[in-house]
């Protein structure tokens, strides 16, 4: 069995902060990011990415699609009415959601593939604090890797690649 990789890492391209490369293992590839770029104080809004060590905590991925194999890292099907809190005076602020919730921004199934398989990474999610930053994901990048909301997006063949060699409780280092 080949080795499953535990760390992620994603740093800044040189004079394009929305553009990075993420290196695991034997991968590097190119990834999208914030339109502010890596941010050491990350804010509600503010487009950046935020620095860190993140875990992933679990993937969503589209049932109606072929079936992603992830390898460690927990899969769970996404449902229709997914969605993502990103109000921070909501007590559901950066939590999964039904929808339809006035409380909610974010809907996880969408018609651009980009979330088609997402890891939700540990970015102020085991310790909330309200406005540092809700739904930063690991997610499919659009064509031409035009900058994300704040998350970290590679393109589906990299992800198709990579997410395989995932061990359980691997981590994305940003910055």
């Amino acid at each position: 069995m080949p080795k499953r990789l535990s760390l992620l890492r994603v740093r800044p391209v040189a004079l394009n902060r929305a553009r990075g490369w993420l290196t695991a293992g034997p991968f590097r590839v190119a990834c999208a990011l914030g339109p502010a770029g890596i941010v050491r104080v990350k804010r509600e809004g503010d487009g950046g990415t935020p620095v860190g060590r993140f875990a992933l905590l679990w993937g969503y991925y589209r049932p109606d699609r072929p079936r992603p194999d992830a390898a460690g890292v927990l899969l769970k099907a996404m449902r229709r009415d997914q969605g993502w809190c990103e109000d921070p005076t909501s007590p559901r602020y950066n939590r999964p959601v039904r929808l339809p919730a006035t409380d909610c921004t974010d809907k996880m199934w969408r018609d651009d593939h980009l979330y088609d398989l997402t890891f939700v990474l540990d970015q102020n999610f085991s310790r909330r604090a309200k406005g540092r930053g809700s739904a930063i994901f690991f997610h499919l990048a659009r064509p031409g890797f035009t900058p994300t909301a704040g998350c970290v997006a590679i393109s589906a063949s990299d992800m198709r690649k990579l997410a395989p060699s995932l061990a359980r409780g691997a981590v994305m280092k940003i910055g």
